[in-house]
């Protein structure tokens, strides 16, 4: 695929919220990444407005398995309680994704250079991304390294079936991505197959659920800096 990465992600622990468990205070993590969650890390590892970051499967290296902890959450009114969070524990993936120019943004014409937005792409993810790797909250560190899909085992490698995973959320519509003054939720109904789900595209995401109004956010020449000046930093960077 054009303009593509693939990497690996890592961590000892993730929380994949299920919107569901958010309301009591009690949290319990979806048993794999969503597409908007690992949309998100993509963006940690190089983001900008003129680009629209497409991930198209991930690979579930390492078996499944979960971890409760007690946690005490700090209350918007003062004070905390104890709730329990339910953690992916020792979770690893394969994420291939690429990206394309965001059609909603003309405005952004000027800073429409592939070949060196690729280049930067790849520099930051050999860096190991431009701003912290989080796997679905701020608590649960990640890592992302350069890999070859598909590649080594991986423990649903000989599964020898489809495991449905039920009703998930796909992802957020934001204004920038949809041309739609309208903040939306995508659902879905993922597969594994032999560990890897493919996803579909937003725009096929035939579920999709109003959230608020929203404007897009404002960006020209004055508040982002081009594909030249940040691939000049980012090499000197590397090269240090």
């Amino acid at each position: 695929m054009r303009n593509s990465i693939e990497f690996k992600l890592f961590g000892d622990y993730a929380l994949f919220t299920d919107p569901l468990m958010k309301m009591g205070g009690e949290k319990l993590s979806y048993q794999v990444p969503t597409y908007q969650a690992l949309k998100g890390i993509v963006e940690s590892i190089y983001w900008k407005p003129t680009l629209l970051m497409v991930v198209e499967e991930v690979r579930v290296i390492k078996p499944i398995k979960m971890e409760s902890k007690g946690i005490r959450p700090i209350e918007y009114n003062g004070g905390n309680t104890l709730a329990n969070y339910t953690y992916l524990k020792d979770v690893c993936y394969q994420v291939k994704a690429h990206f394309i120019f965001n059609p909603y943004r003309p405005d952004l014409a000027f800073d429409r250079n592939e070949n060196k937005h690729h280049n930067i792409l790849k520099r930051s993810l050999k860096a190991g991304g431009r701003r912290d790797i989080f796997l679905g909250t701020r608590e649960c560190q990640g890592y992302v390294e350069p890999c070859r899909f598909g590649e080594g085992e991986g423990f649903y490698d000989n599964y020898g079936g489809d495991l449905h995973l039920g009703t998930m959320v796909h992802g957020i519509n934001y204004p920038d991505e949809t041309g739609r003054n309208e903040m939306e939720v995508r659902l879905w109904n993922p597969v594994m197959r032999d560990g890897v789900i493919q996803f579909i595209r937003p725009d096929q995401c035939t579920q999709t659920r109003k959230i608020k109004d929203m404007e897009p956010k404002y960006f020209d020449r004055t508040n982002i800096e081009s594909a030249n000046v940040l691939l000049k930093q980012l090499g000197e960077e590397v090269d240090q």
